[in-house]
């Protein structure tokens, strides 16, 4: 079999001109810089103990107590054996980060839209039009990785099954289980979620097809094969999976037994999020012109106002200095929708969108039907509550849907499905496949609808919209009517400005396409010129939310928090106990959890018995609650606004014997229970529990001790001398799967108490007590992870053999 180097030429070249354009855009990494990114300043406080711990003894610890009093590490970069699929992604992604992210973006459309059958050369330009969309690069500003890392796998999961579905099985089989396993390695399970939305979405559509074509069996016989490559991909994260699963179960995401609020109203969800707060963002529908115009609501919550500034005019002619002008502009929003915050417009593209509506005038079959019923069930559910029957719908009867939040961001199989469209359409137009006057016709239709929709925007904007924000009230009342009259001049300037620009974007676009038509312009050069001007459009609009200054020295990122007065003075203290940072919200803050045991943190899915308590007392500032989770050290502020750290003589410690229980019959009873309660002489144990303590009354020894010896985060050893059998409470936090206790060496039971924590019967007598984390999770998936890819190994060889032994044949 001969190797035919012409036709992997080009798709080399393309190969290294998307590095350079993903380093280029990224260009402060070739300087060592990287790219400052708030969620991951967050992660690293999150992952600092865990990494210490990896880096000192070459183990993996699957527990950290620097978070929330305690947690699995499953959702905090945790590495598990056996996990090959992982090192496959780890060589995918070879440049530094975020290019890397960018440079998968590329990737993978640019194969799938090979696997559509389009000529590489408007592959190319499909893939830029995708990795440039400013909603995946301003989540890579930001530091959204695991959903930049799903969402870049996308394309590769759908080329997988378009060759599957065209009977290419081997190869389909193969590309599907790989991409799918690199989709899952991801982590963001809310990405590949709307992925599986919009993979029912064509499988109804080819189901239909097939139908019609009397083609069921070849449909059924795909379906099989990819369920099959779908199984060893998820075998292939089992770890992963199984240990998520797992966690998710006990975190805010999972149920909670709890019935009612912090304020005694009843509770109306208990198995997944609240309404409320899935669709806290949640996409305005007029906003959702943003798609086409970036600034047609304003741009993000930060936005700088115009050059010509009314509002900053204005300010002048009120005696405003020029320190006080920009003190009060700082805090004027030229966002003028109702999401709480916006980091940037979901911008596709003006080129986009205007081929995107051409190519509904030149395809049809089953990609145009699966792109526009995705559409459209994507931008209907980003509205969220403001498409409320929808939502509610899909959150009361569509599994899992409850258990994700910031609907807004569904729209991202928006931006994954109309690059398809447009390029799919581009290649129907340029080779000629409708005839000249249907052409024409097409291009004609598209360039009216859309220039036209834009003219009128421009023309009658003070007529059609108010340029009115939620908070436009409080300004009207501070700095009168005049001044609230100025603000909406700017963003109406923003909104012309960047209305205009997308109509000359379509001009010159539709422009490009009739000198083609007319034979004025080559294939090629029309190609280049049309990925120029994407390139304009949309790296132009990415630059205004990520650019160089979101680039900094490495050490700033690799040690994003430094240590001030209250750290130093906290960390001369040896000891095991906590700490509470109550300068900030605790628990939306990883800052503490950098150099200490925190009670708080930061993240998607707090465990949710710790949220419970943060919402009933924490939060409220009972003492108590610290008390008994041994914090030590409450991190406040001093008169000139530094922090510093005070003593809490009251902590619990790290483990006491109680001489009372008090029962309670379910959790409402085991929260309610501890408002005002002793912790240091009573505990509070559900019922469920009550048959581990031998004895109702727990006669009090006044000489017993217990105190810990030595401490690891996964493996704690407690020495106890009783004279009676006793009840200890241990101040860590209770998880039902993976800890396991010892008493000299043998297996014992525990439980839960006081709602939280860790209990247990210790005989009389001088006792080794220890708790292992243990988690047989981990175990049980490495081992799925290994003989799956042991099966992809020999499916992968076995399909070599024949494909070689087929061509020996020819």
């Amino acid at each position: 079999m001969q190797f035919d180097y012409k036709k992997i030429l080009p798709h080399l070249v393309v190969f290294v001109l998307f590095i350079i354009a993903a380093l280029a855009y990224f260009n402060p990494v070739l300087q060592g810089k990287k790219i400052l990114q708030s969620d991951i300043v967050q992660y690293r406080g999150m992952a600092k103990q865990q990494n210490d711990f990896r880096e000192t003894t070459g183990e993996e610890t699957y527990w950290t107590d620097a978070a929330f009093g305690g947690m699995p590490t499953y959702q905090l970069g945790a590495k598990y054996p056996n996990n090959y699929i992982k090192e496959l992604d780890l060589a995918i992604r070879f440049l530094p980060r975020p290019a890397d992210y960018l440079f998968l973006y590329f990737i993978g459309m640019y194969i799938l839209l090979l696997v559509l059958k389009v000529d590489y050369r408007l592959a190319f330009l499909g893939a830029l039009a995708f990795g440039f969309s400013t909603y995946l690069i301003i989540i890579l500003g930001v530091g959204h990785n695991a959903k930049a890392h799903a969402i870049a796998y996308m394309p590769l999961v759908l080329s997988g099954i378009f060759l599957t579905f065209r009977g290419k099985y081997l190869w389909g089989f193969l590309l599907l289980t790989i991409s799918m396993g690199l989709e899952l390695v991801a982590n963001h399970f809310q990405m590949t979620y709307y992925l599986m939305l919009l993979v029912l979405v064509i499988g109804i559509v080819y189901l239909i097809d097939a139908f019609k074509k009397n083609q069921l069996p070849h449909f059924f016989k795909a379906v099989g094969i990819m369920m099959v490559g779908v199984v060893i991909a998820i075998g292939l994260n089992a770890t992963n999976i199984l240990a998520t699963k797992e966690y998710a179960d006990t975190s805010t995401r999972g149920k909670t037994e709890l019935t009612i609020n912090a304020d005694g109203s009843p509770k109306d969800n208990n198995t997944g999020l609240d309404f409320n707060y899935i669709t806290e963002y949640s996409y305005g529908k007029l906003e959702s012109f943003n798609l086409f115009i970036p600034r047609f609501m304003g741009g993000s919550s930060s936005e700088a106002l115009p050059e010509d500034s009314k509002t900053l005019e204005t300010l002048m002619r009120m005696g405003a200095s020029a320190q006080e002008a920009n003190q009060v502009l700082s805090q004027i929003p030229m966002y003028w929708g109702d999401q709480s915050y916006v980091g940037a417009p979901a911008y596709i593209g003006a080129i986009v969108i205007f081929l995107a509506i051409l190519a509904l005038f030149l395809i049809g079959g089953r990609l145009k039907w699966w792109v526009v019923s995705g559409f459209l069930l994507s931008l209907l559910l980003s509205w969220g509550k403001n498409f409320s029957g929808l939502t509610e719908f899909f959150i009361d009867y569509i599994p899992l849907y409850n258990k994700f939040r910031a609907v807004s961001s569904i729209q991202v199989i928006i931006e994954l499905i109309l690059p398809i469209l447009a390029i799919v359409g581009l290649h129907q137009f340029f080779n000629k496949f409708e005839r000249a006057a249907e052409r024409k016709k097409a291009l004609l239709y598209s360039t009216g609808i859309v220039g036209g929709l834009t003219i009128v925007f421009i023309l009658f904007k003070s007529t059609l919209f108010d340029f009115a924000s939620p908070y436009d009230s409080y300004f009207r009342e501070e700095m009168g009517l005049p001044f609230l009259e100025a603000i909406r001049e700017d963003r109406m300037s923003l909104f012309t400005s960047d209305a205009i620009r997308s109509l000359i974007f379509v001009i010159l676009t539709a422009a490009v396409l009739w000198f083609f038509m007319t034979e004025k312009l080559k294939k090629g050069f029309a190609i280049a010129a049309l990925s120029v001007l994407v390139l304009v459009d949309l790296v132009g609009v990415d630059r205004r939310y990520v650019n160089e200054d979101d680039f900094v020295q490495a050490k700033y990122v690799e040690e994003p928090f430094q240590k001030n007065g209250a750290d130093i003075q906290i960390l001369e203290d040896e000891g095991h106990y906590r700490v509470y940072d109550a300068t900030n919200n605790a628990f939306n803050s990883a800052r503490a959890s950098y150099y200490h045991n925190a009670l708080g943190g930061y993240h998607a899915a707090k465990p949710g018995r710790m949220q419970d308590l943060f919402e009933f007392y924490i939060s409220q500032g009972n003492i108590g609650i610290l008390n008994m989770m041994n914090v030590r050290y409450i991190i406040t502020q001093n008169k000139k606004g530094g922090p510093v750290a005070q003593r809490n003589p009251y902590a619990n410690g790290g483990a006491w014997f109680v001489e009372n229980v008090l029962p309670a019959e379910n959790a409402n009873d085991e929260i309610r229970l501890l408002d005002s309660l002793d912790t240091k002489k009573t505990a509070i144990v559900n019922q469920e529990f009550l048959s581990q303590i031998p004895n109702d009354k727990i006669e009090r020894d006044s000489t017993a001790s217990i105190e810990l010896y030595s401490y690891k985060p996964n493996h704690l050893v407690y020495e106890a001398s009783t004279k009676t059998s006793q009840l200890a409470v241990f101040s860590e936090v209770y998880y039902p799967k993976g800890w396991n206790a010892y008493i000299n060496g043998n297996p014992v039971a525990h439980f839960r108490a006081d709602y939280v924590l860790r209990a247990m019967v210790i005989p009389a007598g001088n006792n080794k007590i220890e708790f292992k984390f243990e988690p047989e999770v981990i175990q049980t998936g490495s081992t799925i992870s290994l003989i799956s890819s042991i099966i992809l190994l020999l499916i992968v060889l076995g399909g070599l053999f024949f494909v070689f032994r087929k061509n020996e044949v020819k």
